[in-house]
């Protein structure tokens, strides 16, 4: 149903591919290197996302190459620098400063898709929830509407949630193909805590209340989610960073179901239609 995967050095290989930990669609890895260092990625069937999350880095993807990509020191400072690579499966990283971090998110892919770049200026922000009612997250969307007609069924977002603030609330889920109701989408999660020491809960959990599921986060951990009710939580003091990969089934619009017995909890928490239209 869902996996936890401990932060660890992963050494470029994919933490999450389709066919592997019951993911069928998603795809994500993440890349550390110094000044000067390359490497190369060979991703077939999918479109591919790269975020440089810290650090600068020359970005080439079919026959585009993308200059200076990166503009922050940590994912804390400010909107990411990306560059979608589209449906070509070799793309190559070159690190242009020590500690540069990249994240590369994908989902498979049928359609042919050209390479583009998103600059800060082009990632958007919906502010959801409010410190009063415990829920206050920004999701600074990568790819989203902005990628309409550009891209297939992936979509990437980094979402900052306050600390002692739950996020994925109220609970919802998207595993279902019934529009307009609700859309199919695998979810992966990615951690970072400022402090590093914080820590969070995941919880997931099946629409009949059965094989519930919550886990400790922690720094650098990893979540894969392919169904159920998917909330999170982080502790007073430490704030939450979320890198978030969702790849649809059949569609790009994601459609979020909401447990029933908690839609009241809809209309108290400020944003979330906005949140809901800017998956559409």
């Amino acid at each position: 149903m869902a996996k936890l995967i401990r932060a660890r050095d992963n050494r470029h290989v994919p933490l999450a591919e389709p066919g592997r930990d019951g993911m069928t669609l998603a795809y994500f890895n993440l890349l550390r290197l110094q000044s000067g260092q390359t490497h190369t990625l060979d991703v077939p069937r999918c479109e591919i996302l790269c975020v440089v999350l810290s650090g600068r880095a020359d970005i080439a993807a079919a026959a585009g190459e993308f200059k200076n990509v990166g503009r922050r020191a940590d994912i804390w400072d400010g909107r990411a620098d990306s560059v979608y690579c589209g449906t070509c499966p070799r793309v190559t990283i070159r690190a242009l400063r020590d500690a540069t971090e990249v994240a590369i998110a994908g989902g498979l892919c049928e359609q042919p898709f050209a390479p583009f770049r998103i600059p800060p200026e082009e990632v958007e922000m919906v502010d959801v929830g409010s410190p009063e009612t415990h829920s206050r997250r920004r999701i600074f969307h990568i790819l989203g509407q902005n990628a309409a007609g550009r891209a297939g069924r992936l979509l990437v977002s980094e979402r900052y949630t306050d600390a002692g603030c739950w996020a994925g609330y109220p609970p919802h889920k998207h595993d279902t193909e019934q529009p307009p109701l609700e859309t199919d989408f695998e979810e992966i999660y990615h951690y970072r805590f400022r402090p590093e020491t914080g820590f969070g809960a995941q919880f997931c959990y099946d629409g009949n209340g059965e094989l519930p599921s919550v886990v400790m986060t922690r720094h650098r951990d990893t979540f894969l989610i392919d169904r159920g009710y998917h909330p999170t939580v982080t502790s007073p003091g430490h704030e939450e960073y979320v890198f978030t990969i969702l790849v649809g089934r059949k569609q790009r619009s994601l459609i979020q179901n909401f447990e029933s017995q908690h839609r009241h909890l809809l209309p108290k928490i400020p944003g979330i239609k906005a949140m809901q239209d800017k998956f559409r």
